[in-house]
């Protein structure tokens, strides 16, 4: 009678266990999935802003260029 009851409660524990193994194993896959977006986002900015600098550095040579001309005249 005794084994039994350690049996089945052994059962519920290691079932309850497994039911929190599931659950910490999706939360792994949504961190997962997070960080592979944030990734994705950072290389994509990263490239956003090497096309902006180097605008804004061909936007800086005009100007000077501009003043150039302006000044000769």
């Amino acid at each position: 009678m005794v084994v039994e009851e350690v049996a089945n409660l052994s059962t519920d524990v290691l079932l309850e266990l497994g039911k929190i193994g599931l659950w910490l194993q999706t939360l792994g896959v949504i961190i997962l999935f997070w960080l592979i977006v944030q990734i994705i986002t950072l290389i994509m900015n990263r490239k956003k802003r090497k096309t902006i600098d180097s605008m804004k550095e061909d936007l800086i040579r005009i100007e000077k260029k501009l003043d150039k001309l302006c000044r000769k005249k």
